[in-house]
């Protein structure tokens, strides 16, 4: 079982599991886990990345608070155990298992190890999460008035690809007051009309 082990562990990726002065337990556990699931080992965005056949199927990253197992198409798998967590209302297709103490990923192994099977299928399905459009995130009233005061704005705007423009109604929508949402808007402005995204 050990040389399987150390046939399908990526020595790139060691450096997040020996860094890692929090969850350092629980990261091992889970690697242990999905390794074992016959998933191939990267290293993406800095932390531990499995795939099939090249497609992400889960990751493992840490918080303060929780470690967890994020499922990138975790929209579409079955959740009978209720342990899948939508991190925020506009997250679509990732859904995260979370834990805070060893004891609960040991406990859990079996069900993990059903859902992670399950998402392989699912990438071997070729299932895709239905995304929604720009259009259907509301639009902050601030940007609103702003597009319905500038033509060029608009016509910018309606240029971007969908990607870029949720990017930037999100960005916009975040703040809670109005004030900050404004002035969000205003000093995007001007990036927007010279046909860029929000990270450009």
């Amino acid at each position: 079982m050990k040389n399987i082990q150390a046939n399908i562990m990526n020595p790139k990726v060691d450096f997040f599991f020996n860094k890692a002065e929090k969850w350092q337990k629980e990261f091992e556990y889970l690697r242990m886990i999905v390794l074992d699931c016959g998933l191939a080992e990267e290293l993406k965005w800095g932390c531990p990345c499995y795939t099939f056949q090249e497609s992400n199927i889960v990751l493992i990253h840490g918080f303060k608070e929780y470690c967890a197992l994020l499922f990138f198409k975790g929209a579409l798998l079955n959740d009978p155990n209720g342990i899948l967590i939508q991190q925020t209302e506009n997250v679509q297709a990732p859904r995260q298992a979370r834990f805070t103490t060893l004891q609960e990923i040991v406990e859990m192994q079996p069900i993990l190890k059903s859902y992670i099977y399950e998402a392989i299928e699912v990438e071997k399905a070729g299932l895709k999460v239905p995304l929604k459009k720009a259009t259907e995130f509301s639009i902050p009233e601030e940007f609103q008035h702003k597009l319905d005061e500038s033509q060029a704005l608009k016509i910018a705007f309606d240029a971007l690809t969908p990607g870029r423009q949720r990017a930037y109604i999100l960005h916009f929508s975040a703040p809670k007051q109005s004030k900050t949402r404004e002035a969000r808007v205003v000093k995007y402005m001007q990036q927007i009309l010279d046909g860029k995204g929000l990270n450009d």
